[in-house]
C-alpha cells in the first residue's frame, strides 16, 4: 500500500464516502490542498485546567466533572487570555482503517499565540488521531496573549489526513533539496530527521524591522475580521539597533521570520517542529504544517519565508541572527494536490516575509 498524505480530492472523496462529516455544510474553502480547516461547534465548555480523556473514557465525559461554564458561540463570545476552553468541532471521524490524521492551529491561529489542541475520545496524545478513528473532534483553546472573539464556524485548526508512513529520511530530503532546492541555502543542515531554518535579525527595510512583540491588556481580536486591528493597538515593533541579536523575555510572544525562504514541491507536504530542545529552551512555530505549493514559483510563492511564532521558557536566552530555530519534516503525498496553495486559493501567506496575521490593517 502507498503511503502519504491525502491530497484535497482525498479529502473531499472521505466526505463523499460518509468517512468524514459535518454539522452544516462545507465551506467554500474549507478543503487545502494537503488538509481540511476545522470549525468550532454552537458551545465553548471553560475548564479548570487542561486534560486527556485517556483510554477509558470520552472527551464529554470529562467535562461533566471538569467543566466550570457553558459558553454560547452561535452569535460570537468572549474567550479570555489564561483560560482553557473545550469546544466540540463541527467534524467529525469515521476513519478507514488505514488513514490515521494530525492536527495543528492554522497559521492565523498561531500568529495570535492561540494554543490549540484537537482531542478525541479514548485519546491519549493531543493532536493525533488514530488509524480507523471513528467518533468526534473536540478542540482546546487557550488565547495566551490576545483575548478573542470567536463563533459557530470560527477556524482555528486544520487537520491532516496520511496512510502509512511517508516521512522523507535524511538521504531522501537531501536528494530532494539538491534536486528542488527546499530552503535557500548554501549550506543546508539536514539532521535529525528535517531540514535547518534560521532567523532572521539583521532586520528588513529602512528602519531594520525583525520583528514584533505582543502587548498586553489589549482589546479583543474578532479572529473572523480580516484587517480590522490597528497593528500598534496590539504589537511593539522591534528593530536591529545595531546588534543583529535579540533577548527573549520569558512567556513574552514574539513574531519573527526565518533567514532563509522555503519551499515545498507539488508533490509533498512540510510540518515545523513545534520545539527543539536542542537549539534553546523556546518553543518556535505554533503553526506547524506547510501546504504542497508554499513558496513553489508556479503558485506565486518564489520567496516566501516562515514566519515564526516564538515564545521563551524559564529563563531570558539570547536569539542571534543565524541560529537554527527548527527543522522542516517532508512527507511524500499520495497525489499531486488539485489546487496548490496560493494558486486561486485567496492563500494568506505565499510570497510572504515578516507578516502579522490577517486580522490586522497592512
Amino acid at each position: 500500500m502507498a503511503a502519504g498524505i491525502l491530497s484535497d480530492r482525498a479529502i473531499q472523496a472521505l466526505f463523499d464516502a460518509g468517512k468524514l462529516a459535518s454539522g452544516r455544510a462545507l465551506d467554500a474553502d474549507q478543503i487545502q490542498p494537503a488538509s481540511l480547516d476545522l470549525r468550532l461547534g454552537a458551545r465553548a465548555y471553560r475548564v479548570r485546567a487542561s486534560f486527556l480523556p485517556g483510554p477509558s473514557a470520552r472527551v464529554e465525559d470529562k467535562l461533566g466533572r471538569l467543566s466550570m461554564h457553558e459558553i454560547d458561540l452561535s452569535d460570537g463570545a468572549v474567550l479570555e487570555t489564561g483560560c482553557v476552553y473545550i469546544v466540540q468541532l463541527l467534524e467529525s471521524l469515521a476513519l478507514p482503517p488505514e488513514i490515521s490524521a494530525s492536527a495543528n492551529p492554522k497559521s492565523s491561529t498561531g500568529r495570535l499565540d492561540i494554543f490549540t489542541r484537537v482531542m478525541t475520545d479514548h485519546g491519549q496524545e493531543f493532536d493525533k488521531i488514530a488509524a480507523g478513528y471513528c467518533g468526534p473532534l473536540w478542540l482546546e483553546v487557550s488565547p495566551r496573549t490576545f483575548p478573542i472573539v470567536a463563533r459557530t464556524g470560527s477556524r482555528l485548526s486544520q487537520i491532516r489526513f496520511r496512510q502509512g508512513h511517508a516521512v522523507l529520511d535524511e538521504d531522501e530530503l537531501s536528494r530532494l533539496h539538491r534536486e528542488e532546492t527546499l530552503v535557500a541555502s548554501d549550506t543546508p543542515n539536514v539532521s535529525g530527521g528535517g531540514i535547518a531554518l534560521s532567523i532572521d535579525l539583521e532586520g528588513q527595510g529602512p528602519d531594520r524591522l525583525v520583528g514584533y512583540r505582543g502587548k498586553h491588556h489589549t482589546s479583543v481580536i474578532d479572529v473572523d475580521k480580516r484587517a480590522a486591528h490597528d497593528v500598534f493597538d496590539f504589537w511593539e515593533p522591534l528593530h536591529n539597533r545595531g546588534s543583529a541579536d535579540l533577548i527573549l523575555d520569558p512567556d513574552e510572544f514574539y513574531i519573527l521570520v526565518s533567514r532563509e525562504s522555503v519551499h515545498v514541491p507539488p508533490l509533498y507536504a512540510a510540518e515545523m517542529t513545534p520545539f527543539d530542545p536542542l537549539v534553546g529552551e523556546f518553543r518556535v512555530h505554533y503553526a506547524g504544517f506547510f501546504d504542497p505549493g508554499f513558496g513553489h514559483d508556479e503558485a506565486g510563492g518564489a520567496g516566501s519565508r516562515a514566519v515564526l511564532e516564538v515564545r521563551s521558557h524559564e529563563v531570558p536566552f539570547i536569539l542571534e541572527h543565524g541560529q537554527i530555530v527548527g527543522r522542516l519534516i517532508y512527507e511524500r503525498m499520495l497525489e499531486r494536490p488539485a489546487a496548490l496553495y496560493g494558486s486561486g486559493l485567496g492563500s494568506n501567506y505565499q510570497a510572504q516575509g515578516l507578516k502579522l496575521s490577517k486580522h490586522f490593517r497592512a
